[in-house]
């Protein structure tokens, strides 16, 4: 990637729309601007402010389209670089000539993610923020928003950072005592490192302990219904869902293929898999429906097992049982609204029994509260500054860091210097791989592809 180039794409979602906006970035901004873009007056573009004009086609001179225009010069620009907004009617087939119009002037079509990518190789934000910017235009629910704004605006960048310039200052003195070879490490200064390896290895346990929390908040969970024909399986995922989704008959085996639908449950997102009904059948396509049910139970975060609470356990149940034996699962028991005959040992491994009556939603609350209080705690955000770790790449890198810092710790007493600081460099590079310090190419790549084109 030519890095020193300009260039553009279209930054709204496809199709029609009020307004499209065409972004371009690099040094021949301006020069884009005054090629396609005439405001009213003639007069030129003050930077920062929007002017009113049209867009003509610089091969042609044929008006294009009516647009605002603001040019951004460096280095006040999301990128730190000369940037210039097109901002036009959203037609698709409008916004395709006025991207046409903009290439025509010698650039180049951006790569997905390239401008947030100029933003962190210009220094304007680092690997964490950037990430979060994918993040926040991705966020299906509240708390989903605020834990990427909070990352976007360097909260867990500037933990991480903290840790960096601890270990840098301890790196410092290590080396110093290699430059003179003929001292050792004095009890005072032992007892110092020591004093901030205890205090930053606490950081990182504590920040590795919020991944799973931060993991649901941006990812959500996926939750798989599951029972034999019959129970309600189809109307629980409608009144979940607040809507008639699932067809529901009293016929058994009415749902043969997996139907999956979102939901948010207060700040919760999740996603719903209702599924065949589980027996013993020789319909072929109802067996197929079973197998694709089996195949997703280990797939899912949370199994919701549920049972006719009006009749006694039989052999359908016990193969469901079976079925999701070593999952998570919480048993609902439909039509609590009947005399209630089922009943399990105290063996079954639920986490949880919820009666329910799906037909008329009485218990689907209390259930959905259940559900979330298995994975959001309620307190999470009761702090001005909730930081959390969201994404496996930064688990990753800092339990790099923190065995690098046990390794560290337990060779300190030999005062072997060369290793000791080997150590803290391993553990500064892991932790420098979150921030984007000493990330490489090849990761920054798989980050920025996931972007769209035009962010």
């Amino acid at each position: 990637m030519y890095i020193r180039d300009t260039i553009a794409a279209v930054s709204t979602p496809p199709g029609n729309g009020g307004i499209g906006i065409i972004r371009v970035s690099g040094s021949k901004a301006a020069a884009v601007c005054d090629s396609v873009f005439k405001s009213v007056g003639n007069g030129g573009l003050i930077s920062h402010r929007f002017s009113f004009g049209a867009i003509y086609d610089p091969l042609t001179g044929n008006k294009v389209d009516e647009a605002m225009a603001v040019f951004m010069s460096s280095p006040k620009s999301y990128t730190r670089e000369d940037v210039l907004e097109l901002h036009c009617h959203g037609g698709w087939f409008v916004v395709e000539q006025v991207m046409a119009s903009v290439l025509s002037c010698g650039i180049r079509l951006a790569e997905p993610g390239e401008f947030t990518r100029r933003a962190f190789l210009n220094g304007r934000i680092d690997l964490v923020q950037a990430e979060a910017v994918m993040d926040i235009i991705s966020s299906k629910t509240e708390y989903a928003l605020k834990l990427a704004e909070q990352q976007s605006e360097g909260a867990l960048s500037k933990c991480i950072n903290d840790i960096r310039d601890l270990l840098l200052n301890t790196l410092a003195l290590v080396e110093a005592y290699i430059d003179f070879p003929d001292d050792d490490l004095g009890d005072t200064d032992i007892a110092a490192i020591t004093a901030t390896l205890e205090n930053t290895q606490r950081v990182i346990a504590d920040l590795l302990l919020t991944f799973e929390e931060g993991r649901v908040i941006r990812d959500g969970i996926s939750i798989l219904i599951i029972g034999k024909p019959n129970v309600g399986k189809s109307s629980l995922l409608n009144c979940l869902l607040n809507e008639n989704r699932a067809i529901v008959t009293h016929l058994p085996g009415t749902t043969r293929d997996i139907i999956e639908e979102t939901v948010n449950f207060d700040g919760l997102s999740v996603r719903l898999l209702d599924t065949a009904g589980i027996r013993n059948t020789d319909d072929i396509v109802e067996k197929e429906g079973i197998s694709r049910t089996l195949d997703k139970i280990s797939h899912a975060d949370l199994v919701l097992a549920v049972f006719d609470a009006s009749r006694e356990l039989d052999s359908e149940d016990l193969m469901l049982l079976d079925a999701v034996a070593g999952c998570q699962i919480i048993a609902v028991f439909n039509k609590s609204d009947l005399q209630e005959k089922l009943s399990f040992s105290n063996e079954v491994p639920f986490l949880d029994t919820v009666r329910v009556t799906a037909l008329t939603g009485e218990g689907v609350e209390l259930l959905k509260q259940r559900i979330r209080k298995l994975f959001l705690s309620s307190s999470m955000f009761d702090k001005r500054e909730f930081i959390a770790l969201s994404k496996a790449r930064h688990r990753d890198a800092l339990v790099s860091a923190g065995q690098y810092l046990q390794r560290f710790s337990s060779s300190l007493q030999d005062q072997n210097l060369e290793l000791l600081a080997l150590d803290l460099r391993s553990a500064l590079q892991a932790l420098g791989e979150v921030t984007g310090q000493t990330a490489t190419d090849d990761v920054l790549d798989l980050i920025f592809s996931s972007f769209c084109i035009g962010k």
